[in-house]
């Protein structure tokens, strides 16, 4: 590890654990890049999809209960 990184971390470690929480989501942002412009359309028009196949009777809707019960079941296979 460079020196200069040795320096920051210390000054990181610190900082408040408020601050070093506000740093951590600047930099995942940083790493992740720029949203998609059209993500927010893309998503309402999936959920807008998936409640008229639930309205009109295409799908039936799985209670959270049961499928986080299933997600922690797969999980501890």
């Amino acid at each position: 590890m460079s020196t200069d990184v040795a320096e920051i971390e210390a000054k990181i470690r610190s900082l408040t654990l408020k601050d070093k929480t506000e740093l951590i989501r600047t930099l995942i942002a940083e790493l992740d890049g720029l949203a998609d412009p059209d993500v927010e359309r893309v998503w309402l028009e999936e959920a807008q999809r998936r409640y008229r196949e639930v309205v009109e009777g295409k799908v039936q809707p799985v209670p959270g209960e049961r499928v986080f019960a299933n997600l922690r079941a797969r999980l501890h296979r």
